[in-house]
């Protein structure tokens, strides 16, 4: 017959090495809840893909949550090899209500890892977005290496801008605009680009009438013209969507550049002119 060690709060990690899952039932039993913590840590330490099921049982037992939360992660990240092991086997044959849940477990982790992802590749475009229209203030008011306004003089540095990822190839695309023959008719996908981020820049600057970017206040004016389209409520979503990726970059931002910045936008302000290209 197996010996347990007297229950007390000297136990060696020896001990809890051999009865650690004995003690854990013997504490829930007799009600010894420090004795009882001790041993749910040390199960969840000594946690294994080959023993995991067993103690996982074990925790719904003796009502030890986070060890029973550990146990579930732990299946639920290892499953592959988990399912081959007998402690599985053994849950399938005599448990099948457990193995119900952890299979409902599973999936409802990778679900909410799909829309973390989801999540994170929306939050990723809306970033994208927003540098973009701080890029096309940035070309319309200050100007870059081969697009700006008309009354600045070109920056004699020709290499790639530094401040934004975005600005060369927001650049090709105002140059493409600005000479495209088949916009007119509407049969460009570059030039339709170009006219969504010249709209999006107009629905978010709320000083329209000091604005240096181009139809900025022409799609002030149209929008308030015309009446709703289908497609504006979703409109509306993408604008709050990237004003909000806005102010969490900023905020992002140490505060003394966020004032430089805000600084440097504030000279620029003043008579609207024409592109440089």
């Amino acid at each position: 017959m197996t010996k347990l060690p007297m229950v007390n709060f000297r136990c060696s990690e020896e001990d809890l090495d051999k009865y650690g899952i004995h003690l854990l039932a013997l504490s829930h039993v007799f009600l010894v809840p420090q004795l009882k913590l001790r041993c749910t840590k040390a199960l969840v330490e000594r946690l294994t893909n080959d023993n995991v099921v067993d103690v996982l049982q074990l925790a719904r037992l003796c009502d030890a949550p986070d060890l029973h939360l550990k146990c579930m992660k732990l299946v639920s990240s290892n499953f592959k090899y988990v399912e081959k092991t007998e402690g599985w086997k053994f849950l399938q044959d005599h448990d099948p209500w457990l193995e119900l849940q952890i299979l409902q477990f599973i999936a409802e982790t990778e679900s909410r890892k799909k829309r973390r992802k989801r999540h994170r590749e929306e939050q990723s475009l809306y970033l994208q977005l927003s540098e973009a229209m701080e890029c096309l203030e940035h070309l319309c008011t200050e100007g870059c290496t081969s697009v700006g306004p008309s009354d600045v003089e070109p920056t004699k540095n020709k290499g790639p801008c530094s401040r934004f990822a975005t600005c060369q190839g927001l650049q090709l695309l105002i140059r493409h605009f600005a000479t495209c023959k088949m916009r007119v008719n509407g049969g460009c996908g570059r030039c339709k680009r170009m006219w969504q981020l010249f709209r999006l820049h107009s629905s978010i600057c709320d000083q329209p009438d000091l604005c240096r970017v181009p139809l900025c206040r022409q799609f002030k004016l149209k929008a308030k013209q015309e009446k709703k389209d289908t497609d504006d409520g979703r409109w509306r979503l993408l604008v709050r969507k990237v004003v909000s990726a806005k102010a969490i970059s900023s905020l992002s931002l140490p505060k003394r550049k966020r004032e430089e910045e805000a600084g440097e936008m504030a000279d620029h302000h003043g008579t609207r002119s024409l592109i440089r290209l």
